[in-house]
């Protein structure tokens, strides 16, 4: 691919393809509880792994300067494999064993040379564009979680289908990132230097930014790994004759991919309205939809997927904004270790929120399991109010905030 437009759409549909990988076990979570009694905490343990395993790569990338050293379509196709192997070994091994569980951390360190790098290479055609790009990057990331659900719908499937295809589409992305032609602003990533780390919560405006961030992954990646769980659980109560169909792994597929629309307009009205606004917004809205969902737990199907692809948009809406904005305030020469602790911090708090859905729901019920996880995007909100009124917040969007 030599035009830039090219470019992009060809490392959108690697990152489409690869990031399938994320969520390939959650995908078929139900068919496995099934079929091997698995409890909420190896449910939980599937996803929280690949979290724990993202931070762990992220950590180890940054510090190595990985992306730097290595030519980043390389690094890029070297990751994809990694996490195609270990993804496929889901289906050699005991999935009720914690054997699972490791190869799930595997795929979550091979996935840091997914995404990061897909940004970095993004970066190599970025101009005024950067927003622009960041948004197509976070819609295929979305794409690529959502896929497993998409696969994992068509009924009648074996469960070691869908995890297979998942590896052999990151497999096709590792091919395929090869052809891609870097743009000319290749630059070194600023040095993570974890002596300063600590500057993100010392810093007030970084600091609020940070807080801003961590409320909104209380809730995303504890919603997108327990929302199908909810949909199928939610549609056998409203008609038991649905159980074991395959609507509900299609309606999680779709409000998960419902966020790719959400980035792409999250990122658009950010560069118009400013950033803290539309993160704001995005996190009352979100945070709405999280009481509401259990609400309607066992009403209309049609009723509670409305509600829930609502709930879809809104909690990826502010995604990329919370890594532009610490961008924008802190100092260039630590923006690459502002990142990675906002990064890790963030995705640490996605272990706690997985692995608290199951027992709540044990003790509540679905009908307030969700509500826990309002209270992220709320304090979310919160710091970002506060950080709009903070001096500093004239950095962010140049000058919209």
């Amino acid at each position: 691919m030599t035009t830039k437009a090219g470019a992009i759409a060809l490392l959108a549909l690697c990152e489409v393809l690869a990031m399938s990988l994320w969520f390939a076990a959650s995908a078929v979570a139900p068919q496995l509880k099934a079929l091997y009694h698995l409890d909420g905490l190896h449910q939980a343990a599937f996803a929280s792994a690949v979290a724990l395993g993202f931070v762990v790569g992220t950590l180890a990338s940054a510090m190595l300067g990985l992306a730097d050293r290595l030519d980043p379509r390389r690094l890029f196709c070297a990751a994809a494999l990694l996490g195609a192997a270990a993804n496929a070994g889901m289906v050699l091994v005991d999935p009720a064993g914690w054997g699972a569980v490791a190869l799930r951390l595997v795929v979550g360190i091979s996935a840091a040379g997914l995404y990061p790098v897909g940004m970095k290479l993004a970066s190599t055609w970025a101009t005024t564009d950067m927003g622009l790009l960041v948004g197509i990057l976070v819609a295929a990331l979305v794409l690529g979680s959502a896929s497993s659900f998409l696969v994992a719908g068509f009924g009648g499937l074996a469960w070691q289908t869908p995890v297979l295809a998942s590896s052999a589409c990151a497999v096709l992305a590792g091919g395929l990132i090869l052809f891609l032609r870097l743009g000319p602003r290749l630059a070194r990533a600023a040095a993570f230097r974890p002596a300063v780390a600590l500057h993100a919560l010392r810093d007030p405006a970084l600091r609020l930014a940070n807080f801003g961030y961590f409320g909104h992954m209380w809730e995303l990646y504890a919603m997108w790994a327990w929302i199908g769980v909810f949909l199928e659980a939610s549609f056998r109560a409203a008609d038991p004759g649905l159980a074991g169909t395959p609507w509900a792994r299609l309606a999680t597929f779709a409000v998960i991919g419902a966020g790719a629309v959400g980035s792409l307009l999250g990122g658009w009205f950010a560069d118009r309205w400013g950033r803290t606004r539309l993160t704001i917004g995005a996190m009352l809205a979100s945070g709405t939809c999280a009481v509401l969902a259990g609400t309607l737990f066992g009403a209309s199907p049609w009723l509670v997927v409305a509600l829930c692809l609502v709930w879809g948009v809104t909690v990826v809406a502010d995604s990329a904004q919370f890594s532009a904005s610490v961008m924008e305030l802190a100092d260039p020469s630590v923006t690459g270790t502002m990142v990675t602790a906002q990064t890790c911090i963030g995705f640490l708090l996605t272990i706690v929120s997985i692995h608290l859905i199951p027992p709540v729901v044990a003790l509540v019920g679905w009908h307030f399991a969700f509500a826990v996880l309002a209270v992220g995007p709320l304090l979310g909100a919160w710091a970002m109010a506060r950080l709009r009124r903070h001096p500093e917040s004239v950095l962010l969007a140049g000058g919209r905030r």
